[in-house]
């Protein structure tokens, strides 16, 4: 059990629509979300052992090996098997920026559930992993089945949807929002009316629309000022929305071309990419790989 894999990937998610339905009593948020996954990707490369030892040997310089959630999801998966010596090393490669609202935390994790799952021979399954992938953060079951989903509950009440292929210019203006800070903010409107997936107008093949919107919005650009003029800035070139909570803000565009063009003369200090919509995690195809030893 040493062998040096190929890396697993794992994706980032744009948030297309973020409606704040309610408040439970435990202090969790409900909500309705239309998850979109891109093609930039992480990567997490594992190497396992016999020793019953889980550390991260490389992973971003902001998180601590111990708080990284690669360590903590490999750690949960290994307790919940119930077997002795489960160990691993993690490598982790970021292209994801951190706090910018695009999951690559909660992608990590959801990565390291699935491959250790395949690697250490567990047999949970994929419903199962995202059950467990719930623990670690709401984002987590998305990634774990790797389709792009209507979300409900704190997020992982999911409802498979079939989006267009489509084109994004995604900006990151170089500050990390704390998502818990904002979904404590006394401003956050609360009370979106909910939907059905049936009423859900679905971005179409064509043109730039967007359903719903961000009711987090708000809230980041009163708080962060760069936040704010990433948004007015992308929002002059097309239809501009901020994912999650911030703080990527993101436009929808018909064809690589009009992504990359919405994105000339980008202001000093921001970080852009453009990004193609997936109809499915390439997680997936990296499992399919695994298991037919490939």
């Amino acid at each position: 059990m040493s062998e040096r894999l190929e890396p697993w990937p794992a994706p980032a998610k744009l948030n297309l629509f973020l409606h704040v339905t309610g408040r439970r009593a435990d202090g969790y948020h409900e909500l309705e979300t239309l998850f979109q996954i891109i093609d930039i990707c992480d990567e997490i490369e594992v190497i396992c052992s016999e020793d019953g030892l889980i550390v991260r040997e490389e992973g971003p310089v902001d998180v601590l090996p111990e708080a990284d959630l690669v360590v903590r999801a490999a750690r949960l998966l290994a307790a919940e098997s119930g077997r002795k010596g489960l160990g691993a090393r993690l490598r982790v490669r970021k292209r994801i920026p951190l706090g910018a609202g695009l999951g690559g935390g909660s992608s990590d994790a959801a990565t390291t559930l699935v491959a250790l799952n395949a690697l250490w021979h567990l047999g949970f399954s994929a419903q199962e992993l995202a059950r467990l992938g719930a623990r670690l953060g709401a984002d987590v079951p998305v990634f774990v089945l790797g389709q792009n989903a209507l979300a409900r509950g704190i997020g992982d009440q999911l409802e498979p949807v079939e989006l267009p292929t489509r084109w994004f210019a995604v900006i990151f203006p170089g500050v990390a929002v704390p998502t818990a800070a904002v979904f404590q903010a006394p401003e956050l409107t609360r009370n979106s009316p909910s939907i059905t997936i049936a009423g859900l107008p679905l971005p179409s093949a064509s043109g730039v629309f967007l359903p719903g919107r961000n009711d987090l919005e708000p809230v980041v650009i009163t708080h962060y000022p760069a936040v704010r003029h990433a948004l007015s800035w992308l929002g002059a070139r097309g239809v501009a929305r901020m994912t999650g909570s911030g703080a990527c803000v993101f436009a929808v565009f018909d064809d690589r071309e009009g992504a990359r063009s919405a994105l000339v003369g980008l202001p000093e200090g921001w970080q852009s990419f453009v990004v193609q919509g997936l109809p499915r995690s390439p997680l997936l195809s990296r499992l399919h790989r695994q298991v037919e030893g490939k």
